[in-house]
Order: structure tokens, then C-alpha cells, then sequence
């Protein structure tokens, strides 16, 4: 069964960095869209960073453009998002999808497009 894991969230001071990790299994696909996403309490899912894996282009919330870079590692298999300049607006449980078989990454990054999602990971910056 195909299985998406995060770890690395955590509690962070305003103007820290962390680096959130997404370990992907279970599928043979090998170029696909990922990302990750977040939901802060009482606000809807909304998407952080999408990219096609083995290359392509990567797509950025506005939020988040110059502080968070999205890489990956291991043909795919393994994201990771690394969060600077923290922000408490970011405090939030953050969620790793992917689109197996689906289309390309584009700049909607709509969380009801993504159909394998992770547990999340909590992240929390406080000022």
C-alpha cells in the first residue's frame, strides 16, 4: 500500500528554521506530483509547495516564497521542505500528498486534487 510519512515539525521561536521530511513507499511510480500542504485550526487546507518529482517545476505559496525551499532526494521518494525565517502564521499541522498517476504540478495546488496524504506533523512557532 502506498504510504506517505513526515517527521521534523516541532516548536520553533519566530525567525527559526526547521526542516520537515516526507518519506514516500509502496508505489512504483517514479514522476509525479508532491508536495506539502497545511492546516492551521479553524482554517481549510491550503497548499505550502508542489513539485514534480525528478525535476520539473516547482510551485510556491505566496506565503511562503524566499523562505521555504522544497527538494527532494532518492528519485523521488523522499521531500523535504526546509522552512527559514519562521513565522507564527505558520504554526499549523503540516501534511505531506502526492498525485500518483495524476497530472502535472501547477500553481493551483487545490489539496482535493492530491489523493495520497500523510499523517502530518505539527508545527508550532510562537513569537
Amino acid at each position: 500500500a502506498v504510504e506517505l510519512v513526515e517527521f521534523g515539525g516541532g516548536s520553533v521561536q519566530a525567525g527559526g528554521s526547521l526542516r520537515l521530511t516526507c518519506k514516500g513507499s509502496g508505489y512504483t511510480w517514479s514522476r509525479y506530483c508532491m508536495g506539502w500542504f497545511r492546516q492551521a485550526p479553524g482554517k481549510e487546507r491550503e497548499g505550502v509547495a508542489t513539485k514534480m518529482t525528478r525535476g520539473g517545476n516547482t510551485y510556491y505559496a505566496d506565503s511562503v516564497k524566499g523562505r521555504f525551499t522544497l527538494s527532494e532526494a532518492d528519485e523521488g521518494r523522499t521531500l523535504y521542505l526546509e522552512m527559514n525565517t519562521l513565522k507564527v502564521e505558520d504554526t499549523a499541522m503540516y501534511y505531506c500528498a502526492s498525485r500518483l498517476g495524476g497530472w502535472d504540478c501547477d500553481e493551483r495546488m487545490s489539496p482535493r486534487d492530491f489523493y495520497e496524504w500523510g499523517q502530518g506533523t505539527q508545527v508550532t512557532v510562537s513569537s
